[in-house]
């Protein structure tokens, strides 16, 4: 179920966790609020195989972690407007969807990757431990943005 992020707190149950999710081609960086939605974790990647088994492996941590709502980070183009990975994006949430009943919030990316590559370049991580880190600092990126929007809500 789609919905806008200034309707995801009253969707969300106490004690709940959101989801952060930076969707590539060939993984899925993942982070994790807190319980007070106040703080995103980098929590791990996952190397993309098969839909089915790339749900499976997040439904799993959807339910483990108790999250209440998934944040996407939706790829739009520098102008604004969206391409096809936008679709691709929009897609893999649609069918994420029929698989939990939880909301799922799509948050502006742009630029998340590079801000994460810069901070990373500057604290001198060799080139390997950046490929490691990145895509799930980026979800934690993304995620934390939409945590500090909702706290100023």
């Amino acid at each position: 179920m789609e919905i806008e992020i200034n309707e995801l707190k009253s969707h969300l149950k106490k004690g709940e966790r959101l989801l952060g999710l930076d969707l590539g081609s060939k993984t899925i960086g993942i982070a994790l609020s807190d319980i007070l939605l106040t703080v995103a974790t980098p929590m791990e990647t996952i190397k993309r195989t098969k839909f089915t088994k790339d749900a499976q492996r997040l439904l799993t941590i959807i339910d483990e972690q108790k999250v209440g709502g998934l944040i996407l980070g939706l790829p739009k183009n520098m102008d604004g407007s969206e391409g096809p990975r936008c679709q691709s994006t929009r897609q893999f949430a649609r069918n994420i969807a029929e698989k939990t009943g939880i909301p799922i919030c799509f948050w502006d990316e742009r630029l998340s990757t590079i801000a994460v590559t810069r901070t990373l370049l500057e604290a001198d991580t060799s080139r390997k431990r950046r490929a490691e880190l990145v895509d799930k600092m980026a979800a934690s990126y993304i995620l934390q943005g939409v945590l500090d929007n909702l706290s100023h809500n």
